[in-house]
């Protein structure tokens, strides 16, 4: 079991990998293509915009997700203490991993959830209600990038204390 879920984290580090240097690149040629038509030709189009401001998103969340893999999230005081004991490690493990579900667990459910039950008042739901007028998409596609980040994330942290037991 330790060994599908450590495989499932790296399966999808490599694939969000891929799709977020696809982002960024969507991105980049979205404002390169805004920023030609802008000053060559004096007429921008109006979806360029759109579609950057999109793509950052997208490319920031999974950026996030590809940084708690690698370890090169943000780790409070990590550099200041020595190497600790392993059982004042395996506590700030613990401790850290607290601290990212109450984050996370809440993010998701409401993502699926509204306020007050039901599926149709979750976040999701309300933004398929709603369009990108330059796009004529639904904002739900937008959306998605987060609860499909954060339960990245998850699996990564299940990966994590899976690759830790291993050890």
């Amino acid at each position: 079991m330790r060994r599908i879920i450590v495989s499932l984290s790296d399966g999808i580090h490599l694939v969000v990998r891929r799709a977020a240097v696809l982002t960024v690149t969507l991105m980049f040629l979205a404002m390169a293509i805004q920023i030609v038509a802008r000053y060559a030709f004096s007429a921008p189009p109006i979806w360029t915009e759109d579609v950057a401001r999109y793509m950052m998103v997208w490319s920031g969340l999974l950026g996030a997700t590809l940084s708690f893999k690698s370890h090169s999230d943000a780790v409070l005081m990590e550099s200041v203490f020595p190497k600790r004991p392993y059982i004042l490690g395996l506590l700030a493990e613990g401790l850290q991993t607290a601290a990212i579900l109450t984050f996370i667990g809440p993010v998701i459910y409401f993502c699926f959830i509204g306020l007050r039950g039901g599926f149709a008042k979750g976040y999701l739901a309300r933004q398929a209600a709603l369009t990108v007028d330059t796009l004529g998409i639904p904002m739900a596609w937008i959306a998605l990038a987060v609860p499909l980040s954060f339960l990245i994330i998850l699996v990564h942290l299940l990966a994590r204390w899976a690759d830790r037991d291993a050890t």
